[in-house]
């Protein structure tokens, strides 16, 4: 848990946290909360199932083949803009695949990707959720399967099309505020704790940056007394959290992957569209 107990998610329904909070999204867009959590969101039982299907098509590596010769620590199904924006023309086209994979991929399942947009509608009043898209139509990959595999983890850091990867050159470039909806589809560890992150209360600023750039970061947090907030999610549980605020993802540990979709979220407060992406 937190190390004081004053900064904590919304949770555990869309119900409750729409009755705690007149507008969930501009509280998560401040940093009043850490995260919203909606537990058992999707189906446990839909979740082994897609994980099986993924396996059968070849689209992840079957964890119980110890020889695979397939050694990535990371396999995306989907597309992902930070590792393919450099070139917009081929995004856009691994997007247009995406799209036209995940009109079949969840046949026979509830679709988990419409239950995020449906779920960040209700949390979004009077804002309109859609794919993020380009002028002329060209739509972004409406989401994307992260499967990590052992030792695969992330240092402190922010995810920010405009403070990190400043990508002048695209439409949800104009948005201030970013956040990250994530579905837990499968924890490494069964009998661990599942944590999925550590977030921080603390804000990137150009201040913040050499620690980041030095990994010194946790040490900056210690002497400043910045509160944190572990997510331990269990299989099907959804949340939602501000990228802007300095976060990390302990290692992978043990033969299975971790397995998420996940979105990222464009949102400022006076624009009508929130756009989301992968």
């Amino acid at each position: 848990m937190s190390t004081q107990n004053n900064w904590l998610p919304a949770e555990p329904n869309l119900e409750t946290v729409c009755k705690t909070y007149s507008n969930p999204i501009y509280s998560l867009s401040q940093a009043e909360i850490p995260a919203i959590i909606l537990r058992n969101a999707y189906s446990p039982e839909q979740c082994t199932g897609l994980i099986n299907r993924f396996t059968n098509m070849g689209l992840m590596r079957d964890e119980a083949d110890i020889n695979s010769p397939d050694k990535r620590t990371r396999i995306d199904i989907g597309t992902s803009l930070g590792n393919r924006g450099a070139d917009k023309a081929k995004f856009l086209a691994h997007a247009q695949a995406t799209e036209h994979l995940f009109k079949f991929l969840f046949d026979g399942f509830d679709n988990p990707v419409d239950l995020i947009y449906e779920s960040l509608n209700v949390l979004s009043p009077g804002k309109e959720v859609k794919v993020a898209r380009e002028l002329d139509g060209s739509r972004y990959g409406p989401a994307i399967f992260r499967v990590h595999y052992e030792t695969h983890s992330y240092k402190p850091h922010i995810d920010h099309v405009k403070y990190r990867e400043k990508r002048t050159d695209y439409q949800v470039y104009r948005f201030e505020h970013q956040f990250a909806g994530v579905l837990c589809v499968q924890n490494a560890d069964e009998n661990g704790k599942g944590t999925q992150a550590l977030l921080h209360r603390c804000l990137w600023s150009d201040e913040i940056q050499p620690y980041i750039v030095k990994e010194t970061f946790d040490q900056y947090a210690a002497d400043n007394g910045i509160e944190n907030y572990q997510v331990d999610l269990q299989q099907g549980d959804l949340y939602f959290f501000n990228t802007r605020c300095i976060h990390e993802v302990p290692p992978v540990q043990g033969n299975r992957a971790r397995i998420v979709l996940a979105v990222f979220i464009g949102y400022s407060p006076e624009a009508d569209e929130i756009f989301v992406w992968s």
